[in-house]
């Protein structure tokens, strides 16, 4: 993963910046580490909860296309809340997405990560 230094972008909690670089080699095992055990997943309206879904859903998630992933900003929402914007491209239909990856922390873990499409 890349990121751009020219864009504004707030420093990311310990666990949202491990939990990416993980999820972006696809690490299943160490992003899933920075979940809280009762986390919830949410991702194109389906939603994958606790250890077992929510473990499933990282390791499979896009397993099926190449792509490449670059950070291209970030911003807190408050004490608890960021979101951190990701452009992929690859060979996945469409090719090109930007996507917003919107955590919850609790207590330095994630405790909700949804993913939607990034508002154009």
């Amino acid at each position: 993963m890349t990121q751009h230094t020219n864009l504004p972008s707030d420093p990311l909690p310990t666990a949202v910046c491990q939990f990416l670089g993980a999820h972006i080699v696809r690490d299943a095992d160490t992003a899933s580490s920075f979940l809280a055990a009762d986390a919830v997943i949410v991702d194109q309206d389906e939603t994958f909860r606790g250890r077992e879904e929510t473990y499933a859903f990282l390791r499979d998630a896009g397993s099926e296309f190449e792509y490449t992933t670059e950070q291209i900003g970030a911003h807190r929402v408050d004490d608890t809340h960021w979101v951190v914007t990701v452009r992929l491209e690859g060979t996945f239909p469409g090719g090109v997405a930007e996507l917003d990856y919107r955590f919850a922390l609790r207590d330095d873990l994630i405790a909700e990560l949804v993913i939607a499409n990034h508002p154009a």
